[in-house]
């Protein structure tokens, strides 16, 4: 990674945690390595990614529902879709010298520490489960594992959810919910943590149609990206190779973003053939195939998925919305030479829609300013800000991507009009108080 690069990651970390969106977990107790809390910016910036991605997926598609599944399951589940096993296991080294564990293939020099430089004990092999208890003792009968990953609890609902509403194959289901992977060598911010959440949608599908679904999908989660302001410039599919492929899987694309770490996976859209519900009927002893009255054909579904991270989602756009330009931003009589950071979020993923700015302090101002952020407040984020010029509460407004500022001034009152301001084109418009709330209607709905 470029210095430069590296230098642009260092800026972004320290942004977010400035202004409020990701904070180091248990940063008062030196914090918890590769966990994150996200702060009152952040949640809503999550949420709001959260809501697109749902609104994508299960509002505007009829034959596809959703699921909110327990993170405590059967150990019997995770005996099913293998993750006990060898195929959920990653190879680690130990240093002989600092102790410390790495991924062999996260270190260049495979014979020495990366750390201290000290020597590297053979590979072993590592599970990524999450091991837990439950119960008051803590013995083997009561072990348990936190979910390594949401679809499982979307495969043996399967028949729950086919059965209660009344659905035909080809129908999906969708989920948005934490997991947990005990990972050796986590990091690049947000980007790897041990605890992270998924976007995760399952077709389920007549294995002779996969084909189409499986590209349908592929162009759709594309365009989502892209839909939502992301730079095409940044985004890319990459085509598993057969070696690369997961046991289960006949065929993988991965929709990859150029991040300063380097380009990685944002989402990966994956044939999983039958093996999951075939699994899970093994072992149950379930009959988990569908049967079609129409053709009297019995057959597993074979699954196609959409895989997408909340927690890289995030970090993605919020890479991708930050600019840094000069500064003489605000159109006012303030000059500055200063730098100025710009989050340039699409309108529908910013955590703050509008805020409220009275020109000064006094409460002739303040007060109506307030009466008129309650009115906005009941259908959009807001924030008030009386603090400082007019021009450093623009530049703070734009740093955190708030696409409108509401500046009421002393003529307010008698013109009954506001100054709207907008983030990007810094343009400024004189808008009457009472076509305020449809005015915004226009632009934010």
């Amino acid at each position: 990674m470029a210095k430069q690069e590296e230098n642009i990651m260092e800026k972004i970390v320290s942004f977010a945690k400035r202004r409020g969106f990701i904070f180091q977990s248990s940063e008062i107790y030196g914090g918890f390595s590769s966990c994150y809390d996200y702060g009152p910016l952040g949640v809503e910036l999550k949420n709001n990614i959260k809501r697109a991605w749902w609104k994508a997926m299960v509002q505007d598609n009829p034959d596809i529902v959703g699921l909110d599944a327990s993170i405590l399951m059967s150990p019997k589940v995770w005996e099913a879709s293998g993750h006990l096993g060898a195929g959920f296991t990653d190879p680690m080294v130990e240093c002989k010298k600092c102790h410390k564990r790495f991924r062999p293939d996260h270190i260049e020099d495979k014979k020495k520490c990366p750390e201290c430089g000290g020597e590297l004990t053979e590979a072993k092999s590592f599970n990524l489960m999450m091991k837990t208890f439950v119960g008051p003792v803590e013995d083997t009968a009561s072990e348990t594992y936190l979910r390594g990953e949401t679809c499982q609890g979307i495969y043996v609902n399967f028949e729950n959810i086919r059965e209660s509403m009344r659905l035909k194959i080809p129908f999906g289901i969708a989920q948005i919910g934490k997991a947990f992977r005990n990972e050796i060598t986590p990091g690049n911010f947000t980007f790897r943590m041990r605890e992270f959440e998924q976007m995760e949608m399952q077709y389920f599908v007549n294995p002779k149609d996969k084909k189409k679904h499986f590209k349908k999908w592929k162009e759709a989660r594309m365009k989502w990206y892209l839909d939502y302001g992301m730079d095409k410039n940044n985004l890319n599919f990459y085509e598993q190779k057969k070696d690369e492929l997961a046991h289960y899987s006949s065929a993988a694309v991965d929709i990859e973003y150029e991040f300063p770490f380097g380009k990685d996976e944002l989402e990966g859209i994956h044939d999983r053939g039958d093996w999951d519900l075939s699994n899970h009927a093994k072992h149950s002893g379930k009959d988990m195939q569908y049967f079609n009255d129409e053709t009297k054909e019995k057959y597993f579904p074979h699954i196609v998925e959409t895989s997408a991270g909340a927690d890289r989602s995030t970090l993605a756009f919020l890479v991708d919305a930050y600019r840094v330009v000069e500064g003489g931003r605000t159109k006012t009589t303030e000059s500055t030479k200063e730098q100025e950071v710009v989050l340039r979020l699409d309108k529908r993923l910013a955590p703050i829609k509008i805020a409220v700015l009275p020109l000064s302090k006094k409460e002739e101002l303040t007060k109506p300013a307030t009466e008129l952020l309650n009115e906005l407040k009941t259908r959009w984020m807001t924030q008030f800000d009386a603090s400082g010029s007019i021009g450093r509460r623009y530049r703070r407004q734009d740093e955190i991507g708030t696409p409108y500022c509401v500046t009421y001034d002393f003529e307010s009152k008698d013109d009954k009009s506001v100054t709207v301001r907008d983030r990007d084109t810094m343009e400024q418009e004189r808008i009457k108080i009472g076509d305020l709330m449809d005015y915004f209607k226009e632009k934010l709905d």
